[in-house]
């Protein structure tokens, strides 16, 4: 199975997730930057909020695209110690990308988020939406982080995924849903799952964000009116 780019995705990921439709306790999370325009969809057409969750994967130096670990807010941090022992990465060179990728990690979270809070996650349902996961690592670092904010429930959510991946959030996450998780292997890569897998902008975040916004705000307006 391909996707034909991360809107498509978010779509049919949405249906997969069509239990959770409607539910006043339930809200929908990104992952910036690919997982915004699938988590979009997936809060559109299940009429959800939907907001971000900033998370920076820790590349290994040298080759950036292999994660050894990720950072995400409130100072969570995730390694992965089979990448770090086998390719012998010191703790030093660990330190070095991670005060790299909080800085990026600052800088995002005031270019999406401002002034606005985050979204209260006591109680809820939270989904958690990236474009894909491969090692997981972020997604990881995520849900270790969304657990302090005490979450009801963490649903995992993503278009593709590695099994191993996916076996691996069995233990970790309340639910985990995929397109094409078990039938995806041989993995290799989230971006060959997809015919248009270009980097999302932080203009795109932004506006994706503002739509939901004014999509949310709509919806409030109209039940007021019908209250009245």
């Amino acid at each position: 199975m391909r996707f034909r780019d991360r809107s498509e995705a978010g779509k049919q990921l949405a249906n997969n997730l069509r239990n959770y439709a409607n539910d006043p306790d339930a809200i929908v999370l990104a992952l910036p930057r690919g997982g915004v325009p699938v988590g979009y969809e997936v809060a559109k057409a299940l009429h959800l909020p939907f907001d971000v969750f900033l998370v920076r994967k820790l590349g290994v130096p040298g080759h950036g695209e292999l994660a050894m670990g990720a950072i995400a807010s409130g100072g969570v941090r995730i390694l992965n110690d089979d990448v770090v022992n086998y390719l012998h990465i010191s703790p030093e060179a660990i330190e070095q990308v991670e005060q790299a990728e909080q800085r990026e990690l600052a800088r995002r979270e005031q270019l999406y988020r401002g002034t606005r809070a985050m979204p209260k996650l006591a109680g809820k349902t939270v989904i958690l939406v990236d474009d894909g996961m491969a090692t997981g690592s972020s997604m990881r670092a995520a849900v270790t982080a969304l657990r302090n904010s005490h979450p009801t429930r963490v649903i995992v959510a993503a278009p593709v995924a590695a099994s191993t991946t996916c076996e691996a959030f069995e233990s970790m996450a309340d639910d985990i849903v995929c397109v094409c998780d078990r039938t995806c292997d041989p993995f290799y890569a989230v971006g060959l799952w997809y015919d248009d897998f270009r980097q999302t902008t932080d203009a795109e975040v932004r506006d994706f964000l503002e739509r939901a916004s004014n999509r949310m705000a709509t919806v409030k307006n109209n039940q007021r009116e019908y209250a009245a």
